[in-house]
Parts: structure tokens; C-alpha cells; sequence
């Protein structure tokens, strides 16, 4: 049986040369960890770390994936993560490594086995981090993998934060045909705060374009590590599986041995299940947990029953007692998402630990923007959707919101633009919602007459220009990676959107970084789409806020045959207002279907009037029977025409489609 199972999981992995040894070390280097150093230095010496790989998996590797409940000492536990930009093959090297160990079977396997949810597969992204438990032999001794996964976009860096804080060591995945993305070396910053080893993978090698030699010289440049003896592996191919393991058990460190301190552990994930309640995945940092016992999030304070804890492995798997350095789940009947954050610190109530551990902090939505239902009966409906995904998310905020254009419906606040077009799809996918959703704005701050500062997300709720001193808006330093011959066109979109140039580096001779503070208005429209284009699909960015600054800002109010519309409204720069709103009345004029009478659309600063459309009128020919006759009739049949028109104009209503709703934001680049 032992044989057959290995067979089945057998994956060719022949050992790849390595590339020239003795390479120079950058001055970047000095930067790393203490630990990450020494590991560096030993690889630089010439000492291989990883032993040469067998061909095929060994038969007591795919056994011993059955296996994975048994308990190992902690010195042969592993905690890792995998650090990877968008389409780098993390996810499948995350599959190719469950295939090997013998966590899942080949006939239960598929791709992106651990992306649960349609989109991600739909998207090629992870959304929602996942965890696996492996079991691995070496050197016949048995060894405790724990994966956690992380998403890899800039919206949910904070989860990525948590989820390396609960590891030892990191495998740095670079696609060995595209090289060194600016979300990669976000992510490989944080590592490196966290103190994780980090060894350098070099995925796709397989691929006809894969330059393996050029990126790990890359790599060695932009962060500091030495690449000689980078492993090389194709994760589709099942290439360097074996290499990759043996070196999270030899260069990855285990947790410390602090099972007999107070309980600690450190919350990374939570997900709501309607029939048992939120589900925390948690790392044990210190001590021990048993289940029935009595814990405590030092957070929230909320104190509960551990009616069941298990591992993922990487579904749920039952067991009684985790200690330090493991990773599991814990039910323990908890109603709601919030009283079990990301980044919280479970305890015991009775042998409450001193502090907590570092990290926490609340998730602030970054991103507003309004949901109406197209069907005004569907708002209830709307509001039990937006409950339920609250469960699962806790950094989803939403209160109710009436607009006289498309009536009630609720303003929503989002960690980024991704977060918002996810949780949009959700809704209108999984609840058969069909929505209206107003163009994105982010939350300024107002500074009154009378001294008092008040967040603004809604520019329908700016304070009168009388009553406001000034606005301050988000600002956020943004780090874009190009090849030098797109250096000009990606520094004009940041001079277009009110950047301010920080600096240049070229880190390869080839690419270079771009470094810009710009406000995070100016990023919430089409700032990526206008990257990739200019850049040809090649560049790349990463940002983060870095504070708020005052500016001079005003409320753009669009008004539609004379009404407001404060769906519309928009706060923009007032050396912009005039180009901004002049193409967004363009634009709704396209957009917005003509009526029996006339329609102007107007742009507004307070009551000046500052763009102006029109929309003309369908006209029948009254005069087509006036064949002849006297110039008297047809006078009287246009007079008559007139006076309907402008009856029809006081009682009409004009419709406005959800393409102008999102005209705001999708303002042609030529027209501003």
C-alpha cells in the first residue's frame, strides 16, 4: 500500500545547477536580521545547506502525511509563509507542496487547492488567507510544517503582517521570468521587521523567457540577500519540491520552547460558520490550550468556552491540547467577528499573561463609496447581506444613507479599491443583488471655524464653506517598479495627479523605482489602470498612507435639469475643478438618455456655475401637415409644442443610468 501511495505521489525533482558561487555581496546585505545574516554568510562560504534531492518522493514522505496528527517535539516544528506578488506561482507551489508531503491526495487535488472561493480562482488572487499543516520525514526524523497563507495585495497588508508575525521563516517566490515586483519587496519588508529567515525561491524555470540568473542578481541587489544558492524549482513541474522542503526544516528556526509560560496566542485569521459561530485560527506564541477551557481575548475582553480547537491540515482536523509553536482553529461559540480580531491575543481567564502581544490594531477603511439597490424593495435585503459579510469581515463598515436620486441605501467603507469591487461582486454573486455604486471617495478632515476637526466620507456632508477653516486630505507614499524606458510617461502620471517626486533609483540596470507622495484621492480612480498602460503591462507599485495635509478643496456639486444630484457631488482640488467638471458634463451627456424636453447638466462650485451641457430635446415635426397655408399656423402649432414642453420639463423626471454614476471616476485621461 506504502508503494502504491508513493507512486502516486512520485514528482520528478532533479537537483538544478547552481549558479556561480562567490558572487559580491551588496551593501544592502548589512541591513538584514542578525539570524538572517549568519544564514546568508554560511550560504555565501560555499557550505549547501539543502541536501541533493531524491528523484522521487520517498514512500515514508507520502505516509507520513497520514500521519499528521501525531505530536512532534518542539524543535521540529516549522512555521512558514510564502511571500510572492499577483501570478508568481504561489499558489501552485502551495498545492505541489500538499501533493508532496501526502497532505492531499492526488485524486482529491486541484488547482489552488486552498483558494476556497470562486473569485480567487476567477482572479488568480487570495483573498482569504488559509493555513495547512504538513508532515514531513528527514533523515527519518519526523517533521511539523505549518503553512499560513497571506494574500498579496497592498489592501490587506495588515493581515500580512499578522500572518508573518506567526511564523519563523518566509520562502521569497520570484518568478524567474518577470523578476523583483514592488508588492514582493513590501512584503519582504515585512519579513524582515519580524526578524523571519528568508530563503530565495526562483519559480518557473521552465518557462522559455526564465532569465534564473539575471532575477537572483536582482534579488541580491534590491534586498540585500545572497542568491548562490537560491533554489531553483518549477512548481507545475514539480521541479526543486524536495529542495524547498529540506530547507525549511534546515534553515527555518523552531519556536521557542515556552510551553510552560502563561497561555498566549496570537489570532491571524477568523471566519464566520452559520452553524458553529466564528472560527479563530490562531498560532500558539507561549503556553498551552486544551479544550474546555476557559480563554479570554485581551482585546475585546470577551471571555469563552474553547468548546473544540483542531489544526487545518487543511481542513479541520480535531485534537485536545496544542502548545507552544503550533498552529490551529478554535469554536468556541462566538457570535461575532469583532470580538475575535485579526491580531488580538488569546489568554486564559483564570492565568491571565501579563501583556499582550504586539501588532494589534483596528482596520480603518481607507475607501468610501455608496450602495443602492436598482429595486427599492431590495434594501432590506441589501442591509441583511451587508450583516452577513460583516461576519466574516470585520474591516467592512456601513450605515444607511437616502439620496433623493436613487433613494435609500448605505454608505460603505472599504481597506482599498480590491476590497470594494470584492465585496460588490459578493453581493450582487452570492445574495442576487443588483446595485448601484457611487464613485469611490476617501475621508477627509475638516478643520471648522470653531476649532473642531470632523471626517468627512461623504462630500453630500461637507460643512458649508462659511463654517469650514480647511480640509486636509490623506496623502500616501507610492513606490513604483518600470523598466527605464517607461521612466517618462509613469513620472507624468504622477505630476497629473498632484504628486510630489521624492526619488529615483535604478536598482538593476535595467529597472528602476520611482518613489512619489500624492494624495490617495488622486490614487482611487484609475491611477492602476493608467500605470499598466503607460507602462505597457510592466510596471508595478505598492503605497502606504503617510499622514494627512491640507490642501485647497472644494465641493463639485452636479446638478441634472436643475436638481442636484448628491451622488454626483465630488471634492476635488480647485485648480482642477474646472477641467473635472467640464469633462464629467461631457460625459453625462453621453450617457444620460435624451428626453422629450430640454436637459441642462451643469457643474457647480457652491451657486457659481462653472461647466454646462445640454441635452436637446426629441422634437416631433408638428409642421409636417402644414403643406401650405398661412405663416400664422405653424406659429401656433410650435407656440403650442413649446408650451408643452416646458409643462412636460417642471413635472418630467430624468433617469440617470449607473454608467453616470461611475463617470466620476472613470474620466477620459484626454478630456482632463
Amino acid at each position: 500500500m506504502a508503494t502504491a501511495t508513493a507512486s502516486r505521489l512520485a514528482v520528478p525533482a532533479p537537483r538544478p545547477s547552481q549558479p556561480s558561487q562567490g558572487r559580491r555581496r551588496p551593501a544592502a546585505f548589512s541591513s538584514a536580521p542578525s539570524r538572517q545574516r549568519a544564514a546568508l554568510s554560511a550560504a555565501s562560504r560555499g557550505r549547501v545547506v539543502c541536501p541533493a534531492a531524491p528523484a522521487s518522493a520517498p514512500a515514508s514522505t507520502a505516509d507520513a502525511g497520514q500521519d499528521r496528527l501525531q505530536k512532534v517535539p518542539i524543535s521540529n516544528i516549522r512555521n512558514f509563509s510564502i511571500i510572492a506578488h499577483i501570478d508568481h506561482g504561489k499558489s501552485t507551489l502551495a498545492d505541489k507542496l500538499l501533493e508532496f508531503t501526502g497532505t492531499v491526495q492526488k485524486r482529491e487535488m486541484k488547482e489552488q487547492f486552498l483558494d476556497n472561493m470562486d473569485l480567487e480562482r476567477e482572479r488568480g488572487i487570495t483573498i482569504k488567507l488559509q493555513a495547512a499543516r504538513m508532515r514531513y520525514i528527514m533523515n527519518n526524523e519526523p517533521y511539523c510544517l505549518n503553512l499560513i497563507d497571506t494574500p498579496g495585495h497592498v489592501d490587506f497588508s495588515y493581515e500580512v503582517s499578522r500572518s508573518l508575525a506567526a511564523c519563523e521563516g518566509a520562502l521569497l517566490v520570484v518568478d524567474a521570468s518577470q523578476g523583483v515586483e514592488a508588492q514582493t519587496l513590501a512584503n519582504v519588508y515585512l519579513a524582515l521587521e519580524n526578524d523571519l529567515e528568508i530563503i530565495p525561491v526562483l519559480n518557473k524555470i521552465d518557462l522559455p523567457g526564465a532569465e534564473p540568473d539575471r532575477v537572483a542578481q536582482e534579488i541580491e541587489e534590491i534586498i540585500g540577500m545572497d542568491c548562490s544558492n537560491a533554489i531553483r524549482c518549477s512548481a507545475k513541474e514539480g521541479i526543486g519540491i524536495t529542495e524547498i522542503l529540506d530547507a525549511i526544516v534546515t534553515k527555518v528556526p523552531p519556536p521557542q520552547d515556552t510551553a510552560k509560560s502563561p497561555l498566549r496566542a496570537l489570532i491571524f485569521d477568523s471566519y464566520y460558520d452559520p452553524y458553529r459561530g466564528v472560527i479563530v485560527y490562531f498560532r500558539v506564541v507561549d503556553g498551552s490550550i486544551k479544550k474546555g477551557e476557559k480563554i479570554c481575548f485581551m482585546a475585546s475582553g470577551k471571555e469563552y468556552v474553547a468548546d473544540e480547537i483542531g489544526v487545518l491540515s487543511p481542513n479541520q482536523m480535531q485534537v485536545n491540547e496544542l502548545y507552544a509553536g503550533e498552529v490551529g482553529y478554535l469554536s468556541a461559540s462566538i457570535r461575532s467577528v469583532a470580538d475575535a480580531r485579526v491580531g488580538d491575543t488569546i489568554t486564559h481567564s483564570s492565568k491571565r499573561a501579563e501583556r499582550a502581544l504586539p501588532g494589534y490594531s483596528e482596520a480603518t477603511p481607507m475607501v468610501f463609496c455608496g450602495l443602492f439597490p436598482i429595486d427599492a424593495d431590495q434594501f432590506e435585503e441589501l442591509r441583511d447581506a451587508l450583516e452577513k459579510l460583516q461576519l466574516n469581515d470585520a474591516a467592512l463598515k456601513f450605515e444607511p444613507e437616502s439620496s433623493s436620486a436613487m433613494g435609500f441605501g448605505f454608505r460603505c467603507g472599504f481597506l482599498g479599491l480590491l476590497h470594494m469591487e470584492i465585496v460588490q461582486e459578493r453581493l450582487e454573486r452570492e445574495y442576487n443583488l443588483n446595485l448601484i455604486i457611487t464613485a469611490p471617495s476617501v475621508v477627509y478632515h475638516v478643520n471648522l471655524a470653531d476649532g473642531e476637526t470632523v471626517e468627512c466620507s461623504n462630500p453630500s456632508l461637507l460643512p458649508e464653506p462659511g463654517k469650514r477653516r480647511s480640509i486636509e486630505e490623506p496623502y500616501v507614499k507610492i513606490e513604483m517598479l518600470t523598466p527605464k524606458e517607461y521612466i517618462g510617461p509613469i513620472m507624468e502620471l504622477g505630476q497629473e495627479r498632484r504628486g510630489e517626486f521624492k526619488e529615483m533609483n535604478f536598482i538593476t540596470e535595467n529597472r528602476a523605482s520611482v518613489v512619489y507622495e500624492l494624495p490617495l484621492a488622486e490614487m482611487v480612480g484609475d491611477f492602476f489602470d493608467q500605470l499598466k498602460s503607460r507602462s505597457k503591462g510592466y510596471a508595478s507599485m505598492e503605497y502606504s498612507l503617510i499622514g494627512y495635509r491640507e490642501s485647497n478643496l472644494v465641493k463639485l456639486d452636479i446638478q441634472i435639469n436643475g436638481d442636484p444630484v448628491e451622488a454626483l457631488s465630488t471634492i476635488v482640488h480647485r485648480d482642477k475643478a474646472y477641467s473635472v467638471g467640464r469633462a464629467l458634463t461631457q460625459k453625462l451627456k453621453e450617457l444620460i438618455p435624451r428626453q422629450m424636453f430640454r436637459v441642462p447638466i451643469q457643474a457647480c462650485i457652491g451657486a457659481k456655475v462653472i461647466a454646462s451641457e445640454a441635452l436637446s430635446a426629441i422634437r416631433k415635426d408638428v409642421l409636417s401637415k402644414c403643406y401650405g397655408g398661412d405663416i400664422s399656423r405653424k406659429k401656433k402649432l410650435l407656440k403650442k409644442q413649446a408650451e408643452g414642453k416646458k409643462r412636460m420639463k417642471a413635472i418630467g423626471r430624468v433617469d440617470v443610468p449607473q454608467e453616470a454614476f461611475m463617470a466620476v471616476l472613470k474620466l477620459e485621461k484626454e478630456v482632463l
